[in-house]
């Protein structure tokens, strides 16, 4: 696949850039801020000055966005469309500049706003709250990366007013509020009501007891009011588009109501509505949570596909010609609803037959799985489609009708088979399995990690694998470096350009030209300085921001990721309990200063996980101030950790966590974001870990604990109170746990972290590997007293961490799942001067 030039980001730029006509650019923020906010620039707020900036830079990149609409209208080729109900994108002003070349053009001399810094502008850009964690971010790395590869796409997901939550800690507590991403208007957005989706939902809704209560029978009819942001390609070509669904409701307001003094019942249909896309990931331990989030993925379904076949109709007549122009991408089962939606339009709405219908649909469909957890896999209430959607749940019957006679004829007098395959679970309440609806209704599914494709066949869905083998494949995931190395570490990245060039920018490859440069001396000492620095960096924000100090010369261990059991952040702050016992045991012991970050949100209903927030918190109290740790250890805790937050960690952390229960772990992005930023790994063997410590070598990682296989082989005997009886260090460090040490004033706060390691199971085994873990720390730890052999082992996973590039994962879509290729925009070199003129 062809890949841009580096140098294309500066010199592609028209001449009517921001970079070239600087002081028209200048004249561009001054308009934005006089009409747009009626102040002078010298006197714009950080926030008045990041809209004036972002609208600027918006205005010259529109033409860029329309053409290359045009130049794909024109052209026809086979499009992309990557629908996901997350897309963590962080913020988007500096990444655009980057992207378009623009970087160094409108800092303070440029701009000419003496009375605030560039970085007080970026700062005021919140994170779009969009996504969670790693389904997210790597959608959003996905479209950039497509944008780059000039690959024809869109994005579609949903326009949430609140993100998933902003976490705070009270008391070690964590503490859920309002992430209000958009109190602000978005300066990146523009509404397209003009391409509005019409969106039935199968039932009346009343207003009851202060609540909403969904009645069977009529219909609602909802808006789906399209946003569209965006998504710049590196070096500016391609300007591709992130459609985003809000909600609005015909215009409609029941006058007698309102005059009766229902006030409420008089608007009932627009509460609704607004409810849809009010938050992302509604509460699903309730039932009306469920309800609401199963709701969301029929309105982001619904109104996409809708848009979608819109498009191809207005320039392909033959509805046979659909998988040959379209591509459809479900990011695992929440969109998979589109198998049924699509199979309602081509048989309700085009009149094709079954067949023919079922042929395209499955041709144009492909399906991505995220999980190994079967608890993740999607089911929903046959209830919900019942009232929601009756015409998807009759399509999916259907289906499931012919499907399963094919298992009968194929596999004949298995039930067993046939009830494991089926899409209707009947053990009590029937449900929709998602994400066999997702693989039957589908050309291909796909895994994110080769561990994870291969247990994803063997052990997961064998069943499908079995009787569809030529559907299953691997695509590791990848990260785009524009974001994460360019961007987010520029010490680093410059360093790289001036050793090899900037060629790795667009062809991450070429990063292994870096390999023989840890042989280098001074290499070494250049690149230990950039991680220095980094570090120094962050720890000015850190106490800047929340009055934290931490030690720059100590090793930074970070764990940044959601807070889950199988993630095991329990495991390594036991790790941590067992550091500080030894130190109590024997205070003369010396190992190099190390500062333990942790970083991540548990859902609000998962009660463990947020009690091992609180443990976390309250060791970290405790050691942090007990003299014999004090400057030798140090637990921080970092709140509402988001994108913006891990740009500053990532390129300052000496070594990545990656430690989940191997098997569990789909891939991981993290991993790849702390290996090309230069930190060494600590992991098991799971996810992407395995195949970074293959590209870089086992000797230039830090693995230890069981394996996938080990795990499932030994679940039926394995036994956490022979670890507990058996080794020392392990009963020490839950003694001191459990006997109040770390919450002298709240007495059995941890007692279900203790039931659930020593009475329940321990289930993700964290006791079986504690040992092997702390041992594999003691080699870490004596590594990093070498300087220039740490440095060595460093460079070689930055030099070793190409493969992990998202360019390289969706070319490989592209090229095995999809079908597609690029679609070049030629741009005239003079089509920005004449607006240039005629604004100034």
């Amino acid at each position: 696949m062809t890949k841009p030039d580096a140098t294309q980001a500066t010199q592609s730029v028209d001449d009517g850039s921001l970079e070239r006509t600087s002081g028209s650019g200048r004249m561009e923020v001054n308009r934005h801020l006089m009409f747009d906010h009626l102040v002078l620039p010298e006197e714009g707020s950080p926030r008045e000055c990041f809209e004036a900036v972002s609208r600027a830079l918006r205005d010259r990149l529109a033409r860029r966005w329309m053409h290359t609409q045009r130049t794909q209208d024109r052209e026809n080729p086979k499009r992309v469309y990557y629908l996901s109900m997350e897309f963590l994108i962080g913020r988007t002003l500096t990444n655009n500049m980057i992207n378009l070349g623009l970087d160094s053009t409108l800092h303070d001399g440029h701009l000419h706003l003496e009375h605030l810094a560039w970085q007080d502008i970026v700062e005021a850009e919140p994170d779009a709250g969009l996504g969670n964690g790693g389904l997210g971010r790597l959608a959003a790395c996905f479209i950039e990366s497509l944008a780059t590869l000039q690959i024809p796409s869109m994005g579609y997901g949903l326009r949430y007013e609140y993100g998933i939550f902003r976490q705070s800690i009270e008391n070690g507590f964590q503490i859920e509020q309002p992430d209000h991403w958009l109190r602000n208007p978005d300066p990146w957005e523009i509404a397209r009501p003009r391409e509005t989706a019409m969106v039935s939902v199968g039932c009346q809704f009343e207003w009851h007891d202060g609540k909403l209560r969904a009645v069977p029978g009529g219909c609602t009819h909802l808006l789906g009011v399209p946003y569209d942001r965006p998504v710049v390609g590196y070096g500016g070509q391609t300007i591709n588009t992130l459609r985003l669904w809000g909600v609005g409701t015909p215009d409609y307001f029941d006058f007698g109501e309102f005059s009766s003094g229902d006030f409420v019942g008089a608007i009932v249909d627009r509460v609704v509505a607004e409810s849809v896309t009010r938050v992302l990931y509604p509460d699903d331990s309730t039932r009306a949570g469920q309800a609401l989030r199963f709701v969301q993925e029929y309105f982001l379904v619904t109104c996409s596909l809708a848009d979608i076949l819109h498009r191809f109709r207005r320039s392909n007549e033959d509805w046979e010609q659909l998988p040959e122009k379209v591509a459809i991408q479900l990011n695992d089962t929440h969109p998979a609803m589109a198998v049924a939606e699509l199979m309602r339009v081509l048989v309700d709405e085009a009149n094709l037959g079954w067949e023919k219908a079922w042929e395209l649909t499955v041709g144009t469909l492909a399906y991505t799985n995220h999980t190994l957890l079967p608890e993740a896999l999607e089911k929903w209430p046959v209830q919900f489609f019942k009232m929601v959607c009756p015409r998807l749940l009759e399509i999916t019957l259907e289906i499931n009708r012919r499907f399963l006679a094919e298992v009968e004829t194929r596999f004949p007098n298995d039930p067993m088979r046939s009830s494991r395959m089926s899409l209707i679970e009947d053990a009590g309440e029937p449900q929709i399995r998602m994400a066999n609806l997702a693989i039957v209704g589908t050309h291909s599914t796909n895994g994110v990690a080769q561990i994870h494709s291969d247990l994803l066949r063997t052990r997961v869905v064998s069943d499908f694998a079995e009787m569809f083998p030529h559907r299953f494949n691997n695509k590791t995931n990848g990260v785009t470096p524009r974001r994460w190395l360019l961007s987010a570490n520029p010490d680093l990245a410059s360093l790289i350009t001036e050793s090899i060039g900037d060629a790795w920018i667009v062809d991450l490859s070429e990063l292994r030209r870096l390999a023989p440069l840890a042989e280098d001396t001074a290499f070494r000492q250049d690149f230990l300085r950039t991680k220095q620095n980094a570090k120094h960096r962050f720890c000015t924000w850190l106490e800047t921001t929340t009055g934290q100090q931490v030690n720059p010369t100590s090793i930074f261990d970070c764990q940044v990721k959601r807070i889950h059991e199988y993630k095991r952040q329990l495991l390594n702050i036991l790790h941590v309990v067992v550091l500080y016992q030894r130190l109590r045991e024997n205070p003369s012991a010396t190992f190099p200063p190390r500062t333990f970050f942790f970083a991540g949100k548990a859902a609000p209903a998962y009660r463990l996980a947020k009690r091992i927030i609180k443990l976390i918190n309250n060791v970290g109290q405790v050691i942090n101030n007990d003299p014999v740790s004090a400057g030798r250890l140090q637990v921080v805790f970092l709140p509402n950790y988001n994108v913006s937050l891990a740009e500053r960690l990532i390129p300052a952390s000496d070594v990545s966590e990656q430690i989940s229960t191997a098997g569990y772990e789909a891939s991981g992005t993290s991993n790849m974001k702390f290996m090309m930023n230069g930190a060494l790994t600590i992991g098991t063997r799971d996810g992407a870990t395995i195949e970074m410590a293959q590209e870089a070598g086992e000797e230039n990682f830090f693995l230890f604990g069981l394996t996938a296989e080990q795990v499932a082989e030994s679940r039926p005997w394995y036994s956490p109170r022979w670890h507990y009886d058996n080794e020392p260090e392990t009963r020490a460090a839950l003694d001191l746990i459990f006997s109040g040490h770390f919450n002298r004033d709240e007495p059995g706060i941890f007692e279900p972290i203790r039931e659930t390691l020593l009475e329940q199971g321990d289930f993700y085994m964290h006791l079986a590997d504690l040992s092997s873990y702390a041992a594999t720390h003691q080699r870490l730890g004596e590594l990093y007293t070498d300087k220039d052999a740490w440095a060595r082992a460093a460079i070689l996973n930055v030099a070793h961490s190409g493969k992990f590039s998202s360019d390289r994962t969706i070319a490989e879509y592209a090229s095995e799942i999809w079908n597609t290729v690029p679609c070049p925009i030629a741009h005239e070199l003079k089509e920005g001067a004449n607006d240039v003129k005629a604004q100034d």
